[in-house]
């Protein structure tokens, strides 16, 4: 970007004309119908409304809708409605100009896209809980309208996280964790693999730029031996395709920086026990698409007659695709150095939509009107949720999260229908996905024939019926083990209708009360109810008299206090009002200075700062600071869970943090996995206590059937000692891990 730099406006024009004609032969190469027309205009009418203005990083702002348009058609496929619509996305918002001039000028179709996009054009979320629960609803809603709002919003936000490096440091936590969040896990759905591992690694990158860099630079200086064990592997199956007469790609794949760096995190190991570093990948061309299942078996055959495969690593996406049509066949064989290898087998229609997802359809369709079909199927599994009229915005955001991200499985009801959901669903889940009424009446399912529980969670396979009742009702205590979000949100459905009704029942009782002893009733009488009892409202009260919980005594007691009190009595235990702790979603009342730097000190016992319950950061770890409403920073680890939801919600309080001088001691925490054996606790309490004269707070030890585990709190003055201790820890014999919680 810095070639925008002092150059004359005739070389800057120069640019701008390469990088439109760079968008415009990549469309003319595609099988589209060529609209060229179209296009010129929207660039010219783009290009006037956008003159004069330029981004952060100093470009003229037009060349940001050109690049993702660009994205659009080269990277997602879409055609020329949706080309001058991302070259369009941006005028609404940011000129003078209407979606009546957009409608005028280009039709009802792309200014109604353009609306979506401008509608949506702040973010998912905002600075109040509630607005970011409302701008990812009208994100989700805008599909049903038109899928391509959508993909074009995924273009706009992958060329933003392409250009990140020009933003300030609280801007960058805030994108890359709202990217990470949520457009990530989204791509991943929609079947945009490419760029969902794009977003991931660039979120990486600036969220942890040092663990980048270094995993980075070790997956390149890898390269050279991982080739080499690719050729020495790869040698014999390419000889037997050969022979079977294929035209075939034969690759290796390494893993994301993202996928190495979770994997490592996950599991507690270092870059060199990642097996799975790299995936081979057969990619073949099949004349007619209905012999590609067939053709990937044969080559499975192949391979599996050269290797021996892991019993419990194949993986068959050929006869149920993944719901977001992912399609291929997956074998993981013992390679000639002793090293598992993954194979994944795929023709190349399938390998396409592999990487672009849903649009690769569009590829082999004549025209544009289809591609709204391709993903209304998805669509269908978020409708429930977005009919939800009350969501809890942090709670809304992980439900589409998580079914976002989720890995699934498929089960068969007892006529043979297949059901996909996410991994880890249970047999309620399944009863809210074929039906409301089989969810709030379930009691069990049949699971291969077997009775078994709500909460039991389903496999791959499983055949299950469910079994209901007429007179089962929905619990609270059904939501720890929901998982699904239409099982989440028809159950809310039908918890608020049950307490509706219990509301109803209790205010009919209460006014039978009144009726009955000859009271009228007033308002003032009903606070005087409320405040005795020390509720919310008349809600709560109505709710807790139809649920037995709050019973009407008959008599009447003193006429002084507005002619009439009553006594009331709890059924079981009295109440006691109870509060739920809960991030607030207010902003501070003071002015935030976001460029503010806050370094964390403790000189003379006084700090503006508290370190994080959830992550316990200690000097030398990334962190970033959250201001409260009390004007407190709150410092977490950059990898904390609890600091992702942050980032994505209130990117505004996010706040740079750097480690000044310190005095203090920091609690930290280390797990011990090793073989049981005679000294091995001596010998970790003597480098801890007397070699490194650290001091210990707390030790639990187990063994079972000899192996040896210990949790560990040691108290440490920064994040070198740490890892310094870990590695000493590991050099006792016998122990085979030490390595930092959380």
């Amino acid at each position: 970007m810095t070639q925008f730099n002092n150059i004359s406006p005739e070389e800057e024009d120069r640019l701008i004309e390469e990088a439109y004609q760079n968008l415009l032969n990549g469309y003319l190469s595609s099988n589209h119908r060529k609209k060229v027309e179209i296009i010129e205009k929207a660039f010219k009418f783009a290009r006037d409304a956008h003159q004069g203005i330029r981004r952060r990083s100093g470009e003229p702002y037009i060349m940001h809708p050109i690049a993702v348009a660009t994205i659009v058609n080269q990277e997602i496929g879409l055609g020329s409605t949706s080309i001058s619509a991302a070259l369009l996305h941006d005028v609404v918002e940011d000129t003078e100009y209407t979606v009546e001039d957009i409608e005028a000028q280009f039709g009802k179709k792309i200014a109604r896209i353009v609306d979506g996009l401008t509608k949506i054009s702040g973010g998912i979320f905002g600075d109040k809980a509630s607005v970011q629960a409302e701008n990812f609803r009208k994100l989700l809603l805008t599909m049903g309208e038109d899928v391509r709002v959508v993909l074009i919003k995924m273009a706009d936000r992958l060329h933003n996280m392409r250009t990140l490096s020009s933003m300030p440091p609280n801007k960058q936590y805030k994108i890359a964790g709202e990217t990470l969040y949520i457009y990530a896990p989204l791509a991943h759905r929609l079947g945009l693999y490419a760029i969902k591992t794009e977003l991931e690694d660039l979120s990486f990158k600036y969220n942890h730029p040092s663990e980048y860099q270094r995993i980075r630079s070790l997956v390149d200086d890898s390269e050279e031996r991982r080739n080499e064990l690719f050729s020495r592997f790869s040698a014999p199956i390419r000889e037997r395709l050969d022979n079977m007469g294929l035209k075939y790609d034969f690759t290796v794949r390494v893993k994301s920086c993202y996928s190495i760096w979770k994997k490592m995190q996950t599991k507690h190991i270092p870059f060199d026990e990642v097996y799975d570093l790299y995936a081979a990948r057969i990619v073949f061309d099949c004349e007619r698409e209905s012999d590609a299942k067939r053709l990937c078996w044969n080559i499975y055959n192949e391979i599996t007659e050269v290797y021996i495969k892991h019993p419990d690593r194949v993986r068959d996406w050929l006869t149920t695709p993944k719901v977001n049509q992912y399609q291929a066949l997956h074998v993981t064989v013992m390679g000639p150095d002793g090293d598992w290898v993954e194979v994944q087998i795929r023709s190349r229609k399938m390998d396409e939509i592999a990487e672009r997802g849903f649009a690769a359809h569009w590829k082999y369709k004549i025209g544009e009107g289809e591609e709204e079909e391709e993903l209304s199927k998805w669509l269908s599994t978020i409708t429930d949720i977005l009919k939800d009229p009350e969501p809890d915005a942090i709670d809304f955001l992980d439900t589409i999260k998580l079914n976002l991200y989720a890995s699934e499985i498929v089960v068969f009801t007892p006529k043979g229908e297949t059901i996909t959901l996410p991994k880890g669903a249970t047999v309620l889940d399944l009863a809210f996905t074929l039906h409301t009424d089989l969810g709030t009446h379930c009691i069990a399912g049949k699971v291969n024939h077997k009775l078994r529980p709500l909460s039991y969670k389903m496999a791959s396979g499983d055949q299950v019926e469910i079994v209901t009742s007429n007179t089962q009702k929905p619990k609270s205590e059904w939501e720890k083990f929901v998982v699904t979000a239409k099982g989440k949100t028809r159950l809310h459905a039908a918890l608020r209708h049950q307490r509706r009704l219990i509301i109803e029942e209790g205010e009919r009782r209460f006014m039978n009360f009144l009726s009955d002893h000859h009271i009228e009733f007033s308002n003032e009488l009903l606070s005087q109810a409320i405040g005795r009892q020390r509720l919310a409202g008349k809600e709560e009260l109505f709710f807790m008299i139809g649920n037995d919980e709050i019973t009407l005594n008959e008599e009447m007691i003193s006429k002084k206090e507005q002619g009439v009190r009553f006594n009331w009595w709890r059924r079981n235990n009295p109440f006691k009002g109870k509060e739920e702790h809960k991030e607030t979603t207010s902003e501070p009342s003071k002015a935030i200075d976001t460029k503010a730097v806050y370094r964390l000190t403790t000189t003379n016992g006084v700090s503006n700062y508290h370190i994080a319950d959830c992550c316990h950061p200690i000097p030398g770890d990334d962190t970033v600071g959250f201001l409260n409403d009390s004007g407190e920073v709150i410092v977490h680890k950059m990898d904390c869970p609890t600091l992702a939801r942050l980032k994505a919600s209130y990117g505004s309080r996010l706040l740079e943090t750097t480690w000044d001088e310190y005095s203090d001691k920091f609690l930290a925490s280390i797990h011990i996995e090793g073989i049981d054996q005679k000294g091995i606790l001596q010998a970790i309490v003597n480098i801890i206590s007397t070699n490194m004269s650290i001091n210990m707070r707390k030790m639990n030890v187990t063994s079972n059937q000899g192996v040896f585990n210990c949790d560990l709190d040691v108290l440490i003055s920064d994040a070198k000692v740490l890892t310094n201790l870990c590695n000493q820890i590991k050099k006792v014999k016998g122990v085979n891990t030490a390595t930092r919680m959380s």
